[in-house]
Formats: C-alpha cells, structure tokens, sequence
C-alpha cells in the first residue's frame, strides 16, 4: 500500500464527500442524526491554527482527517475517517502518523482527541493515554492525549 497525503482545504471536495460519508456513518450507527458535537469549521483547519490532510491511494482520496488547536500547544485530531474499502490496512495509523508529523512540525506539544470505543484501540496503540473529558462530546467514549 502507498499513500500519498495532501494538505488541502475541508470546504472543497473531495473533503467534503469523505467528511459526508463520516457524518452518513454516525448517523447511521445511532440511528439519528448527529450533527451536534463539538465543531471544527473549515478555518480551524488552517494554518497557522490547523490543517487538514487528505490520504490517496492511486489517485483515488481513501482518508481524511485534520488538526485544530486547542489551546498553546495542544492540538486537537479531528474527522478521521478511512472509507470502507480502505478500512483494516493500516491506512488510519498512516493517517495518524502524518498528522502527528504536521503537528510536530507546527510546533504542537500535544496532540488530544476523542473517540468512540470501537476506535479507541487504534489510538491506545499509538501510544494515547485517556485523560477526562474536556470537550464535552455527547458521542464519545474515550478522551485521550499523546505528548510529542
């Protein structure tokens, strides 16, 4: 598998069909709709407060996922998603590898997300630790921290 990652906008496909099919699965695995959780806008995205990558496999975008900051030093992964047929190939650690990277690189310290628990151990085996609840998310099970 060879992925080639992306930083690119989240408002302007193909973000927005990745982030669509994410939104289409938490609503489905509920059995509503979702769309109240904590926010990240398209500018939170941006640099100098974040940045979105996107993950390519033959030309064809198979994940997605971006940073926000938090607070000094602390970003915040959010909307990771790996598109089914992509699922189960190590693709979602390539995609949390590279985000870690861009925040090294942008001179984050930390790197905090939450998640739901059949996620969680993708993340425990990248090496996030739970912390408490910090952002008050209705749909998460775990909230986690990894120091860069």
């Amino acid at each position: 598998m060879t992925l080639r990652f992306v930083v690119t906008s989240s408002a302007h496909p193909p973000a927005t069909d990745l982030l669509g099919a994410l939104y289409d699965e938490y609503d489905a695995a509920a059995g509503r709709i979702l769309r109240g959780g904590p926010s990240a806008e398209p500018s939170d995205f941006t640099p100098p407060r974040g940045t979105f990558l996107l993950a390519y496999e033959h030309d064809q975008a198979v994940a997605c996922g971006g940073l926000k900051t938090l607070g000094p030093g602390v970003a915040e992964v959010k909307r990771m998603y790996v598109v089914p047929r992509a699922r189960r190939r190590g693709v979602g650690r390539a995609l949390l590898i590279a985000l870690e990277d861009h925040a090294r690189s942008m001179r984050f310290a930390s790197v905090r997300l939450d998640c739901e628990r059949h996620n969680w151990p993708l993340y425990r085996a990248a090496g996030y630790v739970e912390i408490g609840d910090y952002n008050d998310n209705p749909f998460a099970d775990h909230w986690a921290e990894k120091h860069l």
